[in-house]
């Protein structure tokens, strides 16, 4: 499954059960295992644990593997493994004080909100005929 498919399902599955404030870092080319950190809160114990649990179920449902889950215990911070993107989906209070968006570093992710509308511009400007430049 390509990577920004499974961002993108893993950014919507988030949003279905309200997850807040969730950004996605672009880490291929840091010297990880992994190519995206996505970042959520969660109100909740209970509201962390429907995040996690929406993220795998979505994941599953196209077909992806969930290679691990830690955390679902307790419910302030868990992590989803779904191989080249990792999931941390914690309180407010746990993701202030731990600060995973300073250890990622650099700017999140921008994520399309149509991904077909911009896939038809790309496409528009890829078969689009190419002008030469005036001498």
């Amino acid at each position: 499954m390509d990577i920004r498919l499974k961002q993108r399902i893993v950014v919507e599955a988030l949003e279905d059960v309200k997850g807040r404030d969730i950004l996605v870092f672009n880490t291929a080319r840091l010297p990880s295992m992994f190519e995206r950190v996505v970042i959520a809160s969660g109100e909740s114990n209970r509201q962390v644990k429907a995040l996690s649990d929406r993220v795998q179920e979505r994941v599953k449902e196209q077909g992806a593997r969930v290679y691990g889950v830690e955390g679902e215990a307790s419910g302030e911070w868990v992590l989803v493994d779904l191989g080249d993107v990792v999931v941390h989906i914690m309180h407010p209070t746990v993701r202030t004080f731990y600060n995973l968006e300073e250890i990622w570093g650099g700017k999140p992710v921008r994520l399309n909100k149509e991904p077909r509308r911009a896939a038809k511009k790309a496409k528009r400007r890829a078969t689009a005929p190419r002008r030469r430049a005036k001498r």
